[in-house]
């Protein structure tokens, strides 16, 4: 599993010109989900997210997690994609996508039970995302 994210000041997403989730202060999350996935390792992609240390701390330094700041997190389908070689992605990694929608659901209410206000696109739909990232500060985090 990868996840791309962005420490972002605010972030919405739309879908067929409707605003489908939004956020203000904390982090965009695009997720991909490979073939070799599973439940454990979507929880454990959760608990990294959740603990990740991203925002600044009184001297601005990168000590504080999403959980620390109260933040907010914004989920995204993503495909997940073979970019090792050539020129055009593969997806040949990816996983089936009624499986991998099983997955992100799995990851949406697990970052919703642990108390984090989660909002999130619609799997598998052409969505339109906007952000006003922080810093910036993009990391790529994998399982």
């Amino acid at each position: 599993m990868k996840a791309l994210l962005q420490r972002v000041s605010s972030s919405k997403v739309e879908v067929e010109g409707k605003v489908v989730g939004q956020i203000s202060k904390g982090l965009l999350v695009f997720i991909g989900i490979e073939k070799q996935d599973d439940m454990m390792s979507s929880d454990k992609m959760v608990k990294k997210i959740l603990s990740y240390r991203v925002f600044p701390d009184s001297d601005e330094k990168m000590n504080l997690s999403i959980r620390d700041i109260n933040g907010e997190l914004l989920i995204v389908s993503q495909f997940a994609a073979d970019t090792k070689s050539g020129t055009r992605a593969g997806f040949s990694t990816a996983m089936l996508p009624t499986e991998a929608e099983k997955l992100y659901n799995n990851f949406l209410e697990k970052t919703q039970s642990m108390g984090i206000i989660t909002e999130s696109g619609i799997f598998g739909a052409d969505m339109q995302v906007s952000l006003v990232n922080d810093g910036p500060v993009t990391f790529l985090l994998e399982t």
